[in-house]
């Protein structure tokens, strides 16, 4: 895998936490209203729809956390592999240097 290739993977869960957090939230207060709905109007699935909708909630945080989880470390993975290649450069460019001199030394 590339650089590119990871920073697509990155965005991608980056925007599946952002729409599905939305999007999540919408399905939530819809299924928490129908089943206020139901149950005031004495049906015992209204009880029910209101438990699943509870439950998700913690389902929904948990695919959150974990869509975060991946971009963030993808992020980190990004800025380390940057501060690696200005490492090497550096010291290769150190090393260079180094060469040059004994170079001049030949030459003298």
């Amino acid at each position: 895998m590339d650089q590119k290739d990871l920073a697509a993977i990155g965005s991608a869960a980056h925007e599946l936490f952002e729409d599905f957090g939305r999007y999540s939230d919408h399905a939530r207060i819809a299924s928490m209203k129908a089943a206020g709905g139901l149950q005031n109007q004495g049906f015992a699935l209204g009880s029910a729809l209101d438990h699943v909708a509870e439950h998700r909630i913690d389902q929904v945080q948990t695919l959150l956390d974990a869509c975060a989880h991946i971009s963030n470390h993808l992020r980190y993975t990004k800025n380390q592999h940057a501060a690696d290649e200005s490492y090497i450069a550096g010291t290769l460019s150190s090393i260079s240097q180094l060469d040059q001199g004994f170079d001049e030394r030949k030459d003298g």
